[in-house]
């Protein structure tokens, strides 16, 4: 069961709250009621000492300034607003940056003053996390690429010697050993580079239904399931998204995986369903297994962590599952989340957007 969003307290109007907008209109209007006040009454002085009708001007002087205070304050708040507008659009350009769009840029024009330098600063700064960011994923790429070939090699020179006929039970017993180890490092190598291109945004997108994309992970997976006497159910609906089907099947799979293979060892079952929902599909997935505290649950989407801080010398994956899942997710735009069960296990729900 998905936990209730929490309620966000409910915004003042902008004249309710001290925004540097209001701040400023009223600092405008109230110079300008002043700067009035000062000159009424200087006037008045004059005028008594020249032994001038003072009332009927007092009156009418405070009726035009009344009218102008007002039309002091309604110009002071929008020429604060065309003041202040470079820094809204710095604070959405920083909006769409914490979401993980480093491509974006202010690049405000105008005169040379200090919001143009704030903005030309905070796009500079931009410039080089991009960088650092695009750099970080070209050597995890490039590294993965560099280790598959040798891995590839390996496992064909253990697979050749694995079935000579003549080997002994003792060399056998070796190569599989070896054969097992190469292929956690192939998986190890895969995870990397999946997460690395799985950082960028999805742009080859088409209409891909969530059901069959779970239905074939659960198949994949039924084998091992069945061996570990995990049961496999849940209700599939048809639910379209627009992605990139073998990423998505990707998502659907490690799941999946995680949950089998992070169950209980007896009368463990995993459910996988998906539905359609206004303006997004969902796949959830739910298991039993081990107690989760509710502090170990972001961990888990770290890369090489697992439960109770474990590393990678498990046999049960290396530690990349949910960390690719999250990083896919966000490829699609869309989110993730985990609770723990009551007894023990996960509930994992992805939504993403409908096509």
């Amino acid at each position: 069961m998905r936990a209730p969003a929490a309620e966000h307290p409910r915004r003042p109007a902008p004249w309710l709250r001290p925004t540097i907008r209001v701040r400023l209109t009223l600092l405008y209007g109230g110079m300008f009621l002043v700067a009035g006040v000062v000159i009424d009454a200087l006037i008045g002085d004059c005028l008594r000492v020249h032994g001038a009708p003072v009332d009927d001007f007092v009156d009418r002087s405070l009726v035009a300034l009344l009218g102008l205070t007002v039309v002091a304050f309604a110009f002071g708040y929008a020429m604060a607003g065309r003041v202040l507008s470079p820094l809204g659009r710095i604070t959405r350009t920083a909006q769409r940056v914490a979401g993980s769009d480093l491509h974006r840029r202010i690049e405000l024009g105008g005169p040379d003053d200090e919001l143009k330098e704030l903005a030309d600063t905070f796009d500079e700064m931009l410039d080089r996390l991009d960088r650092a960011f695009e750099s970080q994923r070209r050597f995890v790429a490039n590294a993965s690429h560099e280790l598959r070939t040798p891995l590839a090699i390996n496992r064909t020179l253990l697979e050749v010697q694995l079935a000579d006929p003549d080997a002994s039970p003792e060399l056998a017993q070796l190569g599989k050993t070896l054969l097992a180890t190469n292929e956690r490092s192939e998986q190890l190598v895969e995870g990397l580079l999946l997460l690395a291109r799985s950082e960028n945004k999805v742009v080859d997108k088409k209409p891909v239904d969530l059901s069959e994309v779970a239905a074939q992970a659960v198949d994949q997976i039924r084998e091992e399931a069945q061996a570990k006497g995990i049961a496999l159910r849940g209700v599939r609906q048809q639910a379209f998204v627009q992605g990139n089907g073998v990423l998505l099947e990707r998502i659907a799979l490690n799941l999946v995986q995680n949950a089998v293979r992070y169950n209980q060892p007896e009368d463990g079952w995993v459910e996988v369903g998906t539905e359609p929902q206004p303006g997004c599909a969902v796949l959830v997935v739910t298991n039993t297994g081990p107690v989760v505290p509710a502090y170990e649950v972001e961990n888990l989407f770290e890369p090489f962590r697992r439960l109770r801080t474990e590393r990678t010398g498990s046999d049960k994956g290396v530690g990349l599952g949910l960390s690719i899942v999250r990083s896919v997710v966000r490829a699609h735009d869309g989110t993730l989340t985990a609770e723990p069960r009551d007894g023990g296990g996960l509930t994992l729900r992805v939504e993403l957007p409908a096509s």
